[in-house]
């Protein structure tokens, strides 16, 4: 004769056999799995993190029963499966392997905390700095690795009672310690920031959404004009971002990985992650710490750029695009989005004179020398013209020398120039002298016109002992910048409209004294035509007219179509 309480045990146990059998057998049809083993995976159980670390990844393939590779993702723990060899060879599941409970309703979804995650940081376990099978706990925002019986992640969720972790690589989500995966839609709004998406539905609308977004701190925030993380004496990478995500094909080409998913450049997959970070409409913050990008660029830089150190963002623009054209190019033609967008070509037309001949001449006499500082000799004649054609994707303008003695009046006036007149170096007429490699007179004239033009007015001159900021400001239209009244341009082919009227969409300022200061960025937001005053996190709007009063240092405009 049973108890009372052996009874109530029965029926307890009875009771939760019926709800396990139907919660399979409503998960099946959605889940729509093949394998007998129905919400079960074979996995490893990652008691030895040393053992992963020496095969150096973890294979995505899982076993089914008879120990053959499962073709539904869905069905299978990815993360953990990477003693598939050896349990093939035995013919079944492996020692060290059990099965993975796939369920739908999981007590602590309550405990995931929102506010606290923050995924822009690189994917390294919080206590062996390792990057392989990192896992966030949803409760903390920590990393952590793996999720066996003897990882970082199953001790953390014993000692700190925090339970609902997800991987940083699949966006599986699973409970531990008990160890079963997570399926529920409400942690689809965690996947997005972690890995945002976009369809090319919304990368073609994204220039006509006037929405504003919230965050979770209850913060207002446009997608695409978020603020910038300034991590140490990095406002110069920050400025050239904000300019780049203004040029529209360079934008929608990265917000689709798709488009450069063969790149093996962890430089590319960085820049494209930041786009689609600053471009997306549902973040938990209104700002983007680009962390993983800097690390990418200090090692693709060999540290030439590197946190905490002030760097120019002339520079960096440059071997920036360089180096993600280098690694995006194709072998047809070496073409790439950069060069589509950026590149232009100048004709140059190099004239070397005889005194810089004679000079480089061992036995050269001295009258020859003596008489070349006369400009209108016969020794200074043109010995020597070539004429060439270059690729360009910025072109460098000239600054006038500021004054050098001010009087009483004119002590407060700070000088100023037109662009057009710094832009008559590329009338094809006008000459630069050059020094190195050699003395030589330079000519420079546009042939081709870039989609965007990039304009660099040198401000800083270095010498021997330190270094010179010019500080004239240069007036330049906000718009309709028409480049054919002030340079020569070549005729354009048939059936086609010669294309020289520009729009400035980006504009990057220094402030401050040479060497030190700081840089800042006014972009343009093409849904609303507003401008907008960007200093890392800081962002305002602005009128048209204080953008064009400010020291520009580096410009980006647009082609009119």
């Amino acid at each position: 004769m049973k108890t009372k309480r052996e009874e109530w045990e029965n029926t307890v146990t009875e009771e939760e056999g019926v709800k396990r059998q139907k919660m399979l057998e409503q998960s099946s049809p959605q889940l729509a799995f093949d394998n007998p083993l129905l919400p079960l995976a074979s996995y490893d159980d990652d008691d030895e993190d040393d053992t992963e670390d020496r095969r150096g990844g973890n294979s995505d393939r899982a076993i089914s029963n008879s120990g053959r590779v499962g073709q539904n993702g869905h069905a299978y723990d990815e993360e953990d499966s990477d003693d598939d060899e050896d349990q093939g060879a035995i013919g079944g599941l492996g020692q060290r392997n059990r099965m993975v409970e796939v369920r739908r309703d999981c007590p602590y979804l309550d405990t995931v905390n929102r506010q606290v995650l923050d995924f822009d940081f690189e994917k390294f376990c919080s206590v062996s700095l390792s990057n392989l099978n990192v896992y966030a706990c949803l409760v903390c925002g920590k990393y952590y690795q793996g999720r066996g019986r003897k990882s970082h992640a199953y001790t953390h969720s014993l000692e700190a009672g925090h339970h609902v972790y997800i991987n940083l690589r699949t966006e599986k989500v699973y409970c531990l310690p008990d160890g079963y995966e997570v399926i529920d839609p409400s942690l689809d709004d965690i996947r997005y920031v972690l890995n945002p998406r976009f369809t090319r539905e919304q990368v073609e609308q994204l220039d006509k959404n006037r929405q504003w977004s919230r965050a979770l701190d209850g913060s207002d925030y446009l997608p695409g004009m978020v603020g910038l993380n300034n991590i140490k004496e990095t406002d110069f990478v920050n400025v050239t971002i904000q300019s780049l995500m203004r040029v529209t094909p360079l934008r929608n080409f990265f917000l689709i990985p798709e488009n450069y998913q063969d790149s093996k450049s962890a430089l590319v997959h960085r820049f494209g992650e930041l786009t689609r970070k600053i471009w997306h409409a549902r973040n938990f913050k209104g700002q983007v710490s680009p962390h993983e990008f800097l690390q990418a660029v200090m090692k693709a830089s060999k540290k030439r750029f590197r946190i905490g150190a002030q760097s120019d963002p002339v520079e960096f623009m440059s071997w920036l695009l360089n180096t993600l054209h280098g690694d995006l190019k194709s072998s047809k033609k070496g073409r790439s989005i950069i060069h589509q967008c950026f590149q232009g070509e100048l004709e140059v037309v190099k004239e070397i004179h005889s005194k810089a001949i004679a000079e480089n001449k061992e036995n050269g006499d001295g009258q020859n020398n003596g008489n070349g500082e006369d400009g209108g000799t016969e020794v200074n004649k043109v010995v020597m013209e070539e004429t060439s054609r270059m690729p360009f994707l910025m072109l460098g303008l000239d600054l006038p020398p500021p004054p050098l003695f001010k009087d009483i009046m004119e002590k407060n006036i700070i000088p100023q120039v037109p662009l057009f007149n710094i832009l008559t170096k590329f009338d094809g007429e006008s000459v630069t002298e050059v020094v190195r490699p050699r003395l030589a007179r330079m000519r420079y004239r546009v042939t081709k016109l870039p989609q965007y033009l990039i304009l660099h007015m040198r401000r800083f001159t270095k010498n021997n002992f330190f270094v010179e900021k010019n500080p004239t400001l240069v007036n330049f239209p906000v718009k309709n910048l028409e480049l054919k009244d002030y340079i020569p341009l070549p005729a354009p082919g048939e059936n086609k409209k010669l294309r020289s009227k520009y729009d400035l969409i980006a504009n990057i300022v220094h402030d401050g004294k040479p060497g030190e200061g700081s840089y800042r960025a006014f972009v343009q937001r093409k849904s609303e035509e507003l401008w907008y005053e960007m200093q890392d996190l800081h962002v305002s709007e602005t009128l048209p007219q204080m953008v064009a009063l400010s020291e520009a240092y580096m410009q980006i405009y647009e082609q009119q179509q």
